[in-house]
């Protein structure tokens, strides 16, 4: 009768451990950023990189870093920085890879235009008229897009640094 009992109870701690208490632990929400950036992105230079954080929200509130087992989806969106020219399809100028890497490539393009060009103020006045927009796909599951306007036209190989976007002194 003891080895009943005890079998039993073992039955019943192992029942309980798998169920979880009853609670489920599912992926909520995938949510991708560019690692060390706040605020707007930009990718600068011919060779720039931004790093994607791909992170899974789990039901439990635990967050898992799924960058490398994520797959990445880049469009382009918007114009070049004349505000005519539709960004190139397939997106040319960008490349991701499999660990989340970003890279600007040629062709250098600049989805950046100054604001105050043209005008009294010798202050630029960025903003962007394309961007690529990079959704991550985790097991299914897609995350908000994130959105990345480029500045590789201008870089420190063609001597026009300042002149294609906002540099860290704007």
């Amino acid at each position: 009768m003891k080895r009943t009992s005890i079998l039993a109870m073992f039955l019943a701690a192992v029942t309980l451990l798998s169920t979880s208490c009853g609670t489920s632990d599912k992926v909520a929400s995938v949510s991708i950023t560019a690692a060390g950036t706040t605020g707007i992105v930009n990718l600068q230079g011919l060779g720039g990189t931004l790093q994607l954080q791909v992170t899974a929200n789990y039901t439990s509130g635990k967050i898992v870093d799924e960058t490398n087992w994520s797959t990445y989806q880049v469009s382009a969106q918007g114009t070049l920085n004349d505000g005519v020219t539709p960004l190139p399809t397939p997106p040319q100028g960008v490349s991701v890879n499999a660990t989340g890497m970003v890279t600007a490539t040629e062709p250098g393009i600049c989805t950046w235009t100054n604001l105050a060009a043209g005008t009294t103020s010798s202050t630029p006045s960025w903003a962007f008229t394309g961007w690529y927009q990079i959704v991550a796909d985790y097991k299914g599951m897609l995350s908000q897009p994130i959105y990345i306007p480029v500045a590789s036209a201008a870089d420190t190989l063609t001597g026009q640094v300042g002149q294609c976007g906002p540099s860290s002194s704007d």
